[in-house]
């Protein structure tokens, strides 16, 4: 039985297949407009940073300037988060060594970061540093220089050999030949500190920006340069990174004006 379409019944098939064919065109049409609109112009506003959740191993003598350092930049680029992960350089190479997910590695010291430079972008020094003798608030047993730590009646704390306040630790005591019997050995820089402030050492050497996020807390008698050593601070990406521009976006702002401004506020030198 064959089926005959009037003219009326032509015009009806003819306006449906028309709209069926509109359809996934004006879904096409939609779909390019909506990459259009967010592709990211130029002049869109949108942050020219990726958006991630970036995870940085940083020294720690990093700890205070870097939690505003963070804030700064999430609030320059919306839709980023930045965590932080602080310990002894020498902890925070064996962590990328053993595969631990991270973006960013920032040491205080390049011999650290050159241990897992396969593992590592190339770094940028992005900040220095000096030491100072820590003592207690009024340097009660008024301790003046370098050599004063030689007393035994002092209660002395060092960072440990491995890490790099503790390798600058002994490079500038080596070179006045003195001789120091500490009570302890610290992990990190931050414990040393911590040490001196809570009254459990009578003075430990620890970076200049230590003692100054210690302010009131703690004396920092100045070591003269000739006597002193300069900490560098290098910044890289790391190579197994899932937030690769992210982090490399970072490592580069920190050496902008605005990074560098937050890292010589907090007393760091330029690089």
């Amino acid at each position: 039985m064959s089926l005959v379409l009037t003219p009326a019944r032509r015009r009806t098939a003819a306006a449906v297949l028309t709209a069926a064919l509109l359809v996934p065109l004006a879904a096409c049409s939609s779909n390019d407009d909506t990459k259009k609109d967010t592709g990211g112009s130029a002049g869109s506003g949108s942050s020219s940073a990726p958006q991630a959740n970036l995870t940085v191993l940083a020294a720690a003598s990093l700890t205070d300037v870097f939690k505003t350092a963070g804030a700064a930049y999430e609030k320059a680029h919306p839709g980023t988060k930045i965590t932080f992960s602080f310990a002894g350089s020498q902890e925070l190479v064996a962590q990328v060594a053993q595969g631990s997910p991270a973006d960013v590695l920032v040491t205080a010291d390049t011999k650290s970061m050159d241990k897992v430079k396969a593992d590592t972008g190339t770094p940028a020094v992005i900040a220095k540093n000096r030491l100072v003798i820590a003592t207690g608030k009024g340097n009660p047993f008024k301790v003046d220089e370098l050599k004063d730590l030689a007393d035994t009646k002092l209660k002395v704390v060092l960072a440990a050999p491995e890490v790099p306040a503790g390798k600058y630790s002994k490079k500038i005591l080596d070179a006045q030949k003195i001789t120091v019997k500490p009570v302890s050995q610290e992990p990190n820089v931050r414990a040393v500190l911590s040490k001196v402030e809570l009254g459990e050492a009578d003075a430990g050497l620890v970076y200049k920006t230590d003692a100054e996020s210690a302010k009131g807390k703690v004396d920092a008698v100045e070591i003269p340069d000739a006597q002193n050593a300069v900490a560098s601070y290098p910044a890289a990406t790391l190579k197994d990174s899932k937030n690769a521009e992210a982090a490399a976006a970072f490592v580069a702002w920190l050496s902008s004006p605005e990074g560098q401004k937050i890292l010589q506020d907090a007393g760091f030198q330029k690089p």
